[in-house]
């Protein structure tokens, strides 16, 4: 990092008066989320569970390169306070009316939810009134984006393999506070916005938003950014919490300290300051690629329980690969499919597995790649023993019952978690139905 930077992000670690607004360590709220079951694999024993093991492996980004990275990665994030309209395909508009129409869905307990109850879902979102609003916001605390305008959870079917809980069919990701956003319309009862965000679309309440105009855009749009580098800060205003921080928010900041802001009695985002209670917490983006700081970010995913759409205040397999990239510049999109079109990717699902492996060894980058598989999506570690390593947010190990074998956090493994198991169907093993590798 520069150096003046980071001293400059260690001077506004500053002593907490009554009334100001400040970024602290903290933790993220208990939930059921944490009575996930979380079997282990014979790699979470037999080879080395700390990401700085394999950091030496890296090979840096050039100057130009991050800095080019970091370019687009703030225009990306930037870019909904630029559209004019909402583009979204066919294919995606609407997802959700044609999911809850085609087969029965059902509540966390297994009953199935009634016609009368979805459609009225589907009245208050009131999909005729896309692109009509055409508004700037952006988010005042981290929130949940929803497929539908409310706050209930349906399941396709508790009671099959995979479709109960956590996979909630209207948690669609998560956005953190300070995202702009395109408001496309409001839901018929007033208390949800259509809006989309840099990688995602979808609901979120009224409360959590708040409209910008140009002058809060620009003064957002300064150019100096920083970025949580540590997971489940929180911002407060004297001892109230406004928010949850996880690793990979972006705060402009100026000598005053990191922008964020709060909503105003006519709608409107007025622009607040905090300060850091702690020098490490925070960094200027980019955030050089070093060893010692690929290391460190990539610890702090680790052991993280699994969180289907960000929920519950964690994360799936795409997010953890997002908000790793993100202090380093790079910016991805949300889902697994979507970020093996991010980098330069290379197809290797036509190899056999040992082919597979020796591609992987020659030509992914450690900290640098992910290797892709439909539905799925992990960060390359580097080699150990001559095989390839992998950190990954991981549901669990497909089983001959066609069950799985529940890990359902992030954890440390080679292409092949779970082949000692007797009960490990090969034919779905990771190796086996890894598509590409994607580098940067």
């Amino acid at each position: 990092m520069n150096s003046i930077k980071w001293l400059f992000l260690i001077s506004i670690a500053v002593v907490i008066s009554h009334g100001d607004y400040y970024l602290k360590p903290d933790k993220r709220a208990p939930s059921k989320i944490d009575n996930l079951p979380n079997n282990s694999v014979a790699d979470m024993r037999d080879i080395p569970q700390d990401p700085s093991y394999y950091a030496p492996q890296i090979i840096p980004f050039s100057k130009e390169r991050q800095k080019q990275l970091d370019t687009n990665y703030n225009d990306r994030y930037f870019a909904p306070w630029k559209w004019q309209r909402l583009e979204i395909s066919p294919e995606n508009l609407g997802w959700e009316t044609r999911f809850v129409r085609k087969k029965p869905i059902y509540t966390i307990f297994g009953k199935e939810i009634p016609k009368k109850t979805y459609e009225k879902w589907i009245t208050n979102a009131q999909m005729d009134q896309y692109d009509t609003i055409k508004a700037k916001a952006i988010t005042i605390r981290r929130t949940d984006l929803k497929a539908f305008p409310i706050q209930e959870s349906f399941y396709r079917d508790p009671r099959q393999t995979g479709e109960g809980f956590p996979f909630d069919y209207n948690q669609n990701s998560a956005y953190p506070i300070n995202m702009p956003l395109y408001i496309s319309h409001f839901s018929k009862d007033k208390k949800w916005a259509f809006v989309h965000g840099a990688y995602a679309f979808g609901w979120l309440p009224m409360e959590d938003i708040a409209f910008v105009d140009e002058k809060f855009q620009r003064t957002f749009q300064n150019g100096s950014y920083a970025i949580a580098i540590r997971d489940n800060l929180r911002l407060f205003e004297s001892k109230k919490s406004i928010s949850l921080v996880k690793l990979g928010t972006l705060f402009p900041y100026t000598k005053e300290g990191y922008l964020f802001g709060t909503k105003q009695s006519n709608g409107y985002a007025k622009v607040r300051y905090a300060k850091s209670t702690d020098g490490e917490i925070m960094a200027a983006k980019p955030l050089p690629f070093t060893p010692k700081n690929v290391g460190k970010i990539a610890k702090e995913f680790y052991g993280e329980p699994y969180g289907w759409g960000e929920c519950y205040e964690t994360r799936d397999c795409s997010a953890t690969t997002r908000d790793f990239f993100a202090p380093f510049g790079i910016f991805l999109d949300r889902n697994s499919r979507e970020q093996a079109k991010n980098g330069t990717y290379i197809p290797i699902g036509h190899l056999s597995p040992e082919a597979k492996k020796q591609a992987i060894l020659k030509h992914a980058l450690p900290f640098r790649s992910m290797l892709y598989v439909p539905g799925h999506i992990v960060l390359y570690l580097g080699s150990y023993n001559n095989e390839p390593v992998i950190m990954h947010t991981y549901w669990g190990v497909r089983q001959y019952d066609f069950s799985k074998l529940i890990t359902a956090r992030t954890i440390i493994t080679t292409t092949e978690p779970g082949k000692e198991l007797p009960q490990t169907r090969p034919e779905s093993q990771l190796l086996n139905t890894l598509q590409g590798i994607i580098s940067f």
